[in-house]
């Protein structure tokens, strides 16, 4: 059995229509655990309480594979995790906002503190130590990444990267409720993930 941390966004409060609710339903119906925490204050967040709830729900499990999925502003929270950071086996990273974007939205700006990994790298964010097998999924056309994740994210840290063209921010709004390609990741982590 496979233990699954599903981490959400800014303002999400696990609608059934986002791909995340989907995905924990349908790993749940597989028999794999799944930890899908609602995040404190999802509309006014704070980062030491996401940090908090990061190690709350992310202790290892006893047995199996760990794997973190984190969309929007929890990337953030991933990469600033630092030593309270879990230990999974993979993460998939989906829509990050990128750093100025994040800025600029004064109930988050704290996410973005010093995250400049064009300027900082890898080492700074501590994931070279880990041994973690990480993918940056993105769309092209994300209001809050209007450069593209693979410039602030993939590229910086030498990620192993997915583009899904006209994707956007990977959330209902773009069409993104059922999403069968990151079923498929999850149970396979050799299979790409694409658009629905």
């Amino acid at each position: 059995m496979t233990t699954y941390l599903i981490l959400h966004g800014f303002q999400n409060h696990r609608p059934p229509g986002h791909w995340q609710h989907w995905l924990a339903g349908e790993l749940r119906a597989r028999g794999h655990e799944v930890r899908y925490p609602q995040l404190p204050e999802a509309d006014a967040p704070v980062l030491e309480d996401w940090l908090a709830a990061l190690e709350e729900h992310g202790e290892r499990p006893a047995d199996g594979e760990f794997v973190v999925l984190a969309h929007s502003l929890s990337v953030l929270l991933w990469l600033r995790a630092g030593e309270r950071r879990p230990d999974a086996d993979r993460v998939l990273l989906v829509a990050p906002p990128s750093p100025p974007v994040t800025a600029s939205i004064p109930a988050i700006a704290a996410f973005a503190d010093g995250l400049d990994l064009a300027e900082k790298g890898l080492a700074e964010t501590g994931l070279a130590e880990t041994g973690v097998r990480a993918r940056l999924v993105y769309g092209d056309g994300d209001p809050y990444c209007p450069e593209g994740a693979d410039v602030h994210y993939g590229t910086p840290l030498g990620l192993d990267t997915d583009h899904v063209p006209g994707g956007a921010h990977l959330n209902p709004d773009s069409g993104y409720g059922e999403w069968s390609s990151v079923l498929e990741w999850c149970e396979n982590p050799a299979a790409r993930v694409k658009g629905r």
